[in-house]
């Protein structure tokens, strides 16, 4: 059970001394969709100016590539080995996991908190079902899973906006929640004016350059013309990843068949196998990120109308990339650059020398970032470090290698994957995957998790810890070797810096997962 919140006395004599937090997490937005991170096509003005004045990490990455496990890591700071959630393992995070997390923290600690847009994190017994999230906010206007591009059409709390698309509904509450003002009265019990005596917390989660989103435009009459018509006379020389090979070019598959077959997709995904299928969704998702870009626009002059700009940190990311044809692959969870780098910007007003950070950071760094920010206690729970230290530069780095894995191998074939990365290079490794579950890559689509599905991922969590051999290995020269193209696994020059990295893999996957003899700080949900 949750505990009963009350607003603490020291609320209102701290406000003026703590920040303001807003964070901004992004859809499947990959690190180079940004003119920021080299993009000269996108457009994105308002996230430029931003990062102009904002410590902008050009080595940020999250630690699991997959939506759920993703926000789960963001909410809670752990690892996914850590958290145990995915959508193969047939849990929701318990009431008490879900305590530590920094959405509790800081209303614990006296901020006004909300949350906007999407929510694809299942709390309590009977997950999504639960409305245990929904209460853990003192303003909330989001709907669970997908919200798609058109979110009226599937969830009925978005009803009292004005605006019909999903980013201009996001832009809406997000300016209400700041004005102090209820979005609609009776528009939904979660809704409340903002109290003014304390500092706020606000949480936007878009849907956004997702395929759940971008798929889902129909370039309605009502629309924005941003969704209908811009970038569209640009769509033929649209440059596609450097790496993009389309499905009927494939001779030789980036990894073996038995690990990852080509011919299954994951779901959703498959537009990447032509050019011209996937310019078109590539120009969607490119019209969807200016959208967002204007949320950053609109929320940062709302800011400063209420004269709280100077006094309001704001950070922005994604959950994950998304392989768009690189290396001939569509889809995310693989631990390939595209899919685990992601954009990072984090604004605070105070500190004067904006500049572009090389440290490695990851998602799980963000919760004890805002609980520092906010001057409350990190739980021991939170796995990852507060990044407010380097922004202000008193240490140089949080780590020295980055771990990331997926362990969602049920649905579409996706092999389970461990993989470390230092400052120069970076090893993956694999491990058996099952045929006869990927065989029919749609029989799952609906994430409906069988017993035996259940009791395979909890098994994976401490497998290699127990002595699985991986069945296939990846070394790269990130420095040289960006793209991820040449395996250097089998090169001699490379033999004692292969083992130093499998020494560092397995290291990082005990540490990733705790005491590994506990169970993760989830519960099962009802078969």
């Amino acid at each position: 059970m949750l505990k009963q919140f009350l607003i603490v006395s020291f609320a209102a004599l701290a406000h003026a001394e703590r920040p303001n937090l807003i964070f901004i997490l992004t859809d499947d937005q990959r690190q180079d969709s940004l003119p920021l991170y080299g993009n000269t096509f996108v457009k994105t003005p308002h996230l430029d100016a931003l990062a102009a004045e904002s410590i902008t990490f050009d080595n940020a990455s999250v630690t699991s590539a997959i939506c759920t496990p993703s926000r789960a890591s963001y909410f809670s700071g752990q690892y996914e080995r850590r958290h145990g959630i995915n959508f193969n393992s047939g849990t929701a995070m318990s009431p008490a996991a879900w305590e530590k997390c920094y959405p509790i923290q800081l209303r614990e600690s006296g901020y006004f908190t909300g949350y906007i847009g999407k929510n694809h994190l299942p709390v309590g017994a009977h997950g999504y079902q639960t409305g245990l999230i929904e209460k853990s906010f003192d303003y909330w206007f989001a709907g669970h899973g997908h919200i798609f591009f058109y979110p009226k059409d599937r969830h009925k709390i978005f009803q009292s906006a004005q605006a019909d698309t999903q980013i201009e509904i996001i832009a809406e509450g997000s300016e209400n929640f700041l004005s102090g003002d209820a979005f609609i009265e009776g528009a939904h019990s979660f809704l409340s004016s903002r109290d003014r005596s304390r500092p706020f917390a606000l949480s936007l989660a878009l849907n956004l350059p997702h395929s759940a989103g971008t798929r889902t435009m129909e370039m309605r009459p009502s629309d924005d013309a941003l969704y209908r018509t811009t970038y569209r006379d640009q769509l033929a020389s649209l440059p596609l990843p450097k790496t993009y090979l389309a499905k009927a070019d494939i001779k030789s598959p980036k990894l073996p068949p038995d690990l990852l077959h080509t011919s299954f997709r994951q779901e959703g995904y498959n537009f990447v196998d032509s050019p011209d299928t996937n310019r078109e969704r590539m120009l969607r998702q490119y019209q969807t990120i200016t959208g967002i870009d204007r949320i950053v626009g609109r929320l940062r002059a709302k800011l400063a109308e209420l004269k709280v700009a100077d006094n309001t940190v704001i950070i922005f990311t994604s959950d994950h990339g998304l392989l768009l044809g690189d290396h001939g692959l569509g889809g995310k969870a693989l631990n390939y650059e595209p899919c685990l780098a992601v954009p990072l910007i984090i604004h605070d007003p105070r500190i004067t020398n904006a500049r572009r950070e090389k440290a490695l950071v990851q998602s799980i760094d963000i919760a004890p970032t805002l609980l520092d920010y906010a001057g409350a206690t990190i739980p021991p729970s939170m796995q990852g470090s507060s990044l407010k230290p380097l922004i202000e530069g008193k240490v140089e780095k949080v780590r020295r290698f980055a771990f990331a894995e997926n362990l969602w191998s049920t649905v579409f074939g996706n092999p389970r994957i461990e993989s470390i990365r230092g400052p120069r290079f970076k090893y993956i490794r694999y491990f058996k995957n099952s045929r006869e579950r990927w065989q029919s890559p749609t029989k799952n689509s609906s994430y409906q998790v069988s017993p035996a599905e259940a009791a395979a991922y909890r098994t994976s969590l401490d497998a290699s810890i127990k002595g699985e051999e991986p069945v296939y290995q990846e070394l790269f020269d990130l420095k040289n070797d960006p793209l991820e193209l040449a395996n250097l696994v089998a090169d001699p020059a490379h033999q004692k810096t292969l083992k130093k990295m499998r020494q560092q893999c397995r290291a990082h996957v005990s540490l990733a997962r705790g005491d590994y003899r506990k169970p993760p700080a989830s519960i099962r949900l009802k078969e």
